[in-house]
C-alpha cells in the first residue's frame, strides 16, 4: 500500500469537508446527469440545431 494514500485519508478523516459542500457537489453532478440524459434519450428540438455556415 502507499503510504501517502493513508496520510491523504487520515487527514480527510481529521478535517472532512462541510455538510454544504458536499450537497452542491452532489447538485452539480446530478443537473449534469440530468441534462446528459435528457439529450441522450430525448434530443434537443429543432430549433436548437447547430447548422454549419458554408462559405462560397
Amino acid at each position: 500500500m502507499n503510504p501517502l494514500w493513508l496520510l491523504r485519508m487520515s487527514k480527510w478523516a481529521r478535517n472532512p469537508p462541510s455538510a454544504k459542500r458536499v450537497v452542491f457537489g452532489l447538485i452539480v453532478i446530478s443537473i449534469c446527469l440530468a441534462l446528459f440524459a435528457y439529450e441522450y434519450f430525448i434530443g434537443a428540438p429543432d430549433w436548437m440545431a447547430i447548422e454549419r455556415i458554408r462559405r462560397p
